[in-house]
């Protein structure tokens, strides 16, 4: 559903239908990790909120990881499997104020650390298009329910393309607005210098509502911006004349699916009949080639660092032990899953102060390499544009987050891009290959997000994926 679709619904009717819809699909997809419970409390504040309001009585699902009063947020992981927060993120302020519900909170990859949405303390998440297939991660539960119809918007985070990749695999709009353009108070991190709220729609009009909705400044995050927000659904315009679009040839290289690379020049062709001025750019392949590893250490550091307090002893679940020390270590064996161990060894490792000059340091200078990169490339373009995936999304057997093969490490890992410089980055759909949606990523420049919306919407246009959502069977 769009959120036009809503102006004629009865308010109530429409939240508890998102709610029933919700809960009958749980068994088949399993996405959900918990229903509020006040649901008829946030009915009754609504009347306090204007009927004009952009979100008036539109039911929203929140990414695990975003804090709500009084309503269980465990991150998908068994340490915080107790945890209700005291107090709502600035994203749960914002979405009430412009009269959204809030009915769920959506699995995601534990702590956000993954990207396939296999590693939820409560299970795997399916894929609405075939359930034997991934959602992909880690915000894949709030992407799987926006392409299941059961809201209009969905909110994930994305530290390396944890809402873009899942987009494409779901046949949704995943975006990720400029590194501070929406506040990260009250979102349980990952890795601070590259995470940043995303969200889940099936339109790009609505998905201009939702960033005119989210962003601002907030005091209570220093990293968020002062810049003033337009309201970016009155400035929507398809015109492409003149529009500079760069193909990353790196990343349609390293694809080998056929019909991945036929739909995405197919699409091309249709961009340059609406006037779209397309040429092809060829990044440093070196460069390119390490995205992973340096990402990989990077976030796998700065993880460490924001869940030492995930100890037992302040909050989350706790584990007996004899001494503090004992407490800490039980509690953090029991509530963490082996793969989380591993990166937090890692990411130790790397800030060991005699690791710090090879390891995290030198992680950060390529890291400006490559930033250095993609802003020549956009200081002559407006966008750059690469099909969003490799593949359809995968069955869990041939599923990987990390995977050294040249083809794996471009195609499937290339967005990353956009976490590394903060620039703004959305996947769209564009396609059916074996009955699967895919998807293209588009990347501007900083607070461009109008530009991304504006040929997004010429995208939209020429594919007729608007509004676009898988059927399933309750």
């Amino acid at each position: 559903m769009q959120l036009s679709q809503y102006h004629n619904q009865d308010v109530k009717q429409r939240v508890y239908e998102a709610l029933e819809k919700a809960k009958a699909l749980q068994p088949k997809l399993n996405a959900i990790v918990s229903f509020a419970q006040d649901i008829e409390e946030q009915l009754e504040a609504l009347k306090q909120i204007p009927k004009n309001a952009p979100l008036y009585g539109v039911p929203v699902v929140l990414k695990e990881n975003v804090n709500t009063k009084g309503l269980l947020t465990t991150a998908s992981s068994r340490i915080l499997s107790n945890y209700i927060p005291v107090y709502d993120a600035c994203i749960v302020e914002k979405l009430k104020a412009a009269g959204a519900i809030i009915i769920a909170k959506s699995s995601m990859d534990e702590l956000g650390m993954g990207g396939t949405n296999l590693s939820a303390y409560s299970g795997p998440v399916n894929n609405p298009y075939d359930l034997s297939r991934i959602s992909g991660g880690s915000s894949g539960g709030s992407a799987v329910l926006s392409a299941a119809d059961v809201s209009a918007l969905t909110i994930g985070t994305d530290t390396g393309d944890s809402v873009r990749k899942p987009a494409a695999y779901n046949g949704v709009i995943g975006m990720k607005p400029t590194y501070g353009r929406i506040s990260r108070y009250g979102i349980i991190p990952y890795a601070s210098s590259l995470d940043h709220v995303g969200y889940f729609t099936t339109s790009i009009a609505d998905a201009a509502v939702a960033l005119h909705v989210l962003a601002g400044r907030d005091d209570r995050d220093m990293t968020s911006s002062y810049r003033e927000v337009p309201a970016y659904e009155t400035l929507l315009n398809s015109d492409l004349k003149g529009k500079r679009i760069a193909i990353i040839d790196n990343v349609q290289n390293a694809i080998k699916d056929d019909a991945i690379l036929a739909n995405f020049n197919q699409l091309i062709e249709q961009l340059q009949k609406r006037g779209a001025i397309v040429e092809h750019v060829s990044l440093n392949e070196q460069l390119l080639s390490v995205l992973l590893p340096t990402y990989f250490i990077i976030a796998n550091a700065e993880a460490t660092a924001n869940h030492s307090n995930l100890d037992g002893i302040r909050f989350g679940m706790r584990e007996d032990g004899e001494s503090v020390e004992e407490v800490m270590r039980h509690s953090r064996t029991a509530g963490f899953s082996t793969n989380i161990r591993k990166r937090f060894v890692i990411g130790s490792y790397s800030l060991f102060v005699e690791n710090q000059d090879k390891l995290f340091r030198k992680a950060q200078k390529v890291r400006r390499l490559i930033v250095e990169e993609i802003k020549t490339v956009l200081d002559q373009y407006d966008i750059t544009i690469a099909s969003a995936t490799g593949s359809i999304a995968p069955h869990p057997q041939d599923s990987v987050d990390e995977k050294l093969s040249d083809t794996y490490l471009i195609a499937e890992n290339h967005m990353i891009m956009g976490n590394f410089s903060g620039y703004p980055s959305i996947t769209i759909p564009c396609g059916f290959v074996q009955g699967m949606p895919i998807g293209v990523s588009l990347m501007a420049k900083p607070f461009a997000e109008q530009t991304l919306f504006d040929i997004g919407l010429a995208i939209e246009e020429e594919t007729g994926l608007r509004g676009q959502i898988a059927e399933v069977e309750a």
